[in-house]
């Protein structure tokens, strides 16, 4: 456990906001992290590993069209997956994983690529990474940058443009 983690539960629980996941790269690892932390409860809705389309499709609204055109590793299925996740838990904030870990590149998508989607209660959108490592290193460098991207929104010191 690390500040990150123990930061952002502090603070959604202080302001009474409830956070959910919708992980496909990190199967449930991110929703792990934050429940690691005590009184997470609090705060944690629950998460969604949706590593197929069909569950993205089904259970997150993920645009079925945009999923078999630009696949699931784009700005636009990151962004859906957390607004699926925000609806479907009911949450004031949601994060989302999806990209490539390896060993190979998946339809045409490096190793490494991996979008993560966010919600908020002033909107939606995602951002992109470029991660190197082995993909067990590929799966943790994912789940701090979304930590770390939460923590930044609700610090306001949010800096990366959004997709």
């Amino acid at each position: 456990m690390n500040e990150a983690e123990e930061f952002l539960v502090a603070e959604l629980v202080r302001r009474g906001a409830r956070i959910a996941t919708a992980e496909s790269l990190t199967a449930g690892q991110l929703a792990a992290t934050i429940a690691n932390v005590p009184g997470a409860s609090a705060t944690l809705a629950g998460g969604l590993v949706s590593y197929n389309n069909d569950i993205k499709h089904r259970l997150l609204n993920v645009d079925d069209a945009l999923l078999s055109t630009h696949g699931a590793v784009c700005a636009d299925v990151a962004r859906q997956m957390a607004e699926g996740a925000a609806a479907q838990f009911n949450v004031d904030y949601a994060l989302s994983t999806t990209g490539v870990a390896g060993p190979e590149p998946h339809q045409g998508k490096a190793v490494g690529t991996v979008f993560i989607g966010i919600h908020t209660p002033e909107g939606s959108w995602a951002e992109e990474y470029n991660f190197t490592g082995n993909r067990d290193q590929i799966r943790q460098a994912t789940v701090v940058s979304a930590l770390a991207l939460l923590v930044r929104e609700l610090t306001g010191s949010s800096s990366q443009a959004r997709l």
